[in-house]
């Protein structure tokens, strides 16, 4: 069973979190969450210094190392595929990215029991990123790719008549330029949300079971733009 360190810089906030799984026992999980603008360089590594330890556990008592791969701030992410590349490749443990909107969806579900939820982070350049998750015993089940786009040209899923839908993440402070039957949607909004290593430890924990884990060297940020998410009409 896995001791895991989770590590994100995706966005205001910065975090670190340390997940302990043994069997037959309750997981043990310690996380440090701040926001802190512009700070991330100076903060992420103490929060690693200090879930560490308040478990009194050295680097090399981790079996896995994992960092919110995105999307999010370019520079963010970058700080944090780096410190966890220089840890895993340190220690010789796989490393895991995670995904920012999945973490983010977990999160919204974990705190506040939501079923339907569509992350939405704000991408600057009057985009977003964004995806739709159905999630339940724990679980966030993508009903849709993650993209990047204008939030006029969001739409939800096919089956969306169905749902009652949750915007999460700082995305929705572009609320005004959504479609009207995006709005119609959605029974609320909680635009304050910013993805966190806690729930990334357990969501690379899963993976790691799953034989997820790719050698330090191998794990890139995805940064979405990279992609061609949709096109503009000529």
């Amino acid at each position: 069973m896995p001791t895991l360190l989770a590590l994100d810089a995706s966005s205001r906030a910065c975090s670190a979190a340390l997940l302990i799984r043994r069997p037959d026992e309750a997981d043990t999980l310690i996380a440090r969450f701040a926001h802190t603008p512009r700070e991330h360089t100076h903060r992420l590594l103490p929060m690693i210094d200090e879930v560490l330890a308040e478990a009194d556990l050295a680097p090399s008592a981790l079996d896995a190392v994992a960092y919110g791969r995105g999307p999010g701030s370019f520079t963010g992410l970058r700080i944090a595929a780096g410190v966890a590349q220089g840890l895993a490749f340190g220690l010789d443990r796989p490393l895991l990215g995670v995904s920012t909107l999945e973490a983010l969806a977990l999160g919204a579900h974990r705190r506040h029991h939501f079923r339907h939820i569509v992350t939405a982070l704000d991408a600057r350049m009057g985009e977003i990123y964004v995806a739709a998750w159905r999630c339940r015993d724990g679980v966030a089940e993508a009903l849709s790719a993650e993209a990047v786009l204008p939030p006029e040209r969001l739409r939800l899923p096919e089956e969306s008549d169905e749902f009652d839908w949750v915007g999460v993440g700082s995305g929705w402070s572009l609320w005004e330029a959504m479609p009207a039957t995006v709005q119609a949607s959605l029974g609320q909004c909680l635009i304050e949300p910013e993805p966190a290593a806690e729930e990334m430890a357990l969501l690379a924990a899963r993976d790691l079971a799953a034989g997820g884990g790719q050698p330090a060297q191998a794990v890139q940020p995805v940064y979405l733009r990279d992609q061609v998410a949709w096109r503009k009409e000529r």
